[in-house]
């Protein structure tokens, strides 16, 4: 389907903002067309969703998005319209799934075709390797799975480079200079580079845009799931970025089976600049070309939960009183699991088997659990985990599910025990945990750094 190039300023009425309720949150989106194909655009940090159609670069780009699909754009909590946060608290990716959530569900969406740019690429990544069954397609733009340089990823971005690029934030967000950065192409138009800094200056102060990439680029590493992506991808990159080499492109677009690379001419980030036609084109071509693939695996947290020494409580109650403390018990935990919005996979007689989209509210179930069933005087041990699982009907399976498992089994009374992967994802969060070691888990390869959840 051709894509109407050239369409200047918007000409028709701004759309309305709206609002979907995050807990105490508000997040702020926009809906324009008609679908299907539904579109959900993740607005970058610098932008603010009533902004974009001022710019005429933008503008073109966006107002052209109706003519093939229904766009949804919005801008996540401490950006834009949203509201802010503090800089001591930048939400964590699993707020930001959250955010997703609420949007689509405040439309009615089921399922969308993500448009992700920059920082929230990974995000994108991230929701789309967790709701697999939310998500239709993926188009990545500028953006990548990490972004900072390891010993197991020597094509990332020195941290030197990138403490420097922090600072400049503090120090230069929402001014023209910046924004001749972001948009070289541009760097003589004095309209592009007011409304780029207003922009900026209207997404987020320089000290908190400064946070929240020191934030992003240092605790989000999208990597590991990158071989969970199971909807047709396409990977857009220029190829001389200032911050983001076209190289981290590519490893995006290598990792992620099927997953098709564009390699775009110029220097200018964003939608916005030389590049926005070739941009919508391939868009245009990529949403209405391709099919929707067979999910058969997830990304989830999976929780395991056990009575402690439960054969010799069911000896000393006796059948009767111990068939009445197991129907409280049980009764207990699917509270618990409903207020956390977990899915009960199966009972195993005295424990349970569950799943979370989300690691943090995964654990401080945990701990619920643990307490309300302490008001029955039992003792209840669990054991978290975060990976990969196999969608067999209602059921998981998969080698995160064992390795949940054996953690729990090592977990002591009243204890909340998780994998390193766990502990790594929810850095930010405001959990706390004590090392308790290396452990080599029965049935799975290599050792395993275990935490205990403290408080």
């Amino acid at each position: 389907m051709p894509f109407r190039s050239r369409l200047g300023a918007m000409t028709e009425p701004r759309p309305e903002t709206r609002y979907a309720a995050v807990g105490e949150t508000d997040v702020a989106y926009q809906v324009v067309g008609n679908g299907p194909p539904d579109l959900l655009y993740f607005s970058p940090l610098g932008n603010n969703i009533d902004l974009i159609w001022d710019s005429p670069d933008a503008a073109e780009f966006f107002n052209g998005l109706p003519s093939f699909c229904r766009l949804i754009a919005f801008d996540r909590r401490g950006t834009g319209l949203s509201d802010g946060v503090a800089r001591n608290a930048i939400p964590t990716w699993e707020d930001l799934s959250e955010d997703v959530g609420a949007v689509l569900n405040a439309v009615g969406v089921r399922q969308t075709a993500i448009l992700a740019t920059a920082e929230t690429g990974p995000m994108a990544l991230l929701f789309a390797a967790m709701h697999p069954d939310r998500v239709s397609a993926l188009a990545l733009v500028n953006s990548y799975a990490r972004l900072v340089a390891s010993d197991d990823y020597p094509i990332g971005v020195s941290s030197e480079l990138l403490d420097s690029f922090v600072e400049m934030t503090r120090t230069k967000w929402g001014t023209w200079d910046f924004a001749r950065l972001a948009i070289p192409s541009r760097a003589d138009d004095v309209q592009t580079l007011d409304h780029v800094a207003k922009s900026m200056r209207s997404s987020a102060t320089p000290r908190n845009a400064a946070a929240q990439y020191s934030y992003l680029i240092n605790n989000i590493d999208a990597r590991p799931f990158l071989k969970l992506i199971q909807v047709p991808t396409l990977v857009l990159h220029i190829r001389h970025h200032l911050l983001c080499p076209i190289s981290l492109g590519r490893y995006l677009a290598e990792h992620i089976e099927g997953a098709k690379f564009v390699e775009l001419p110029g220097s200018d980030i964003g939608l916005a600049g030389e590049n926005v036609p070739y941009i919508a084109e391939e868009l245009a071509e990529f949403l209405t070309g391709e099919r929707p693939v067979e999910i058969d695996r997830v990304l989830t947290t999976v929780l395991f939960t056990d009575i402690v020494d439960s054969t010799g409580l069911a000896a000393s109650f006796g059948d009767r009183r111990w068939r009445t403390l197991l129907d409280a018990h049980d009764r207990a935990v699917r509270e618990q699991l409903r207020r956390f919005r977990g899915r009960e996979i199966k009972t195993t007689g005295d424990g349970f088997l569950a799943s979370f989209d989300g690691p943090a509210r995964a654990i401080r179930c945990a701990r619920s659990i643990i307490d309300a069933t302490a008001e029955l005087r039992i003792e209840l041990r669990a054991g978290l985990h975060t990976g990969e699982c196999e969608i067999r009907g209602e059921d998981l399976g998969g080698l995160a599910v064992h390795i949940a498992a054996r953690v729990g089994s090592l977990a002591g009374p009243c204890e909340v025990l998780v994998s390193g992967t766990v502990k790594d994802l929810v850095v930010g969060s405001g959990v706390d945990f004590t090392d308790k070691g290396e452990h080599e888990l029965k049935g799975v390869p290599g050792s395993w750094k275990l935490f205990a959840l403290t408080g």
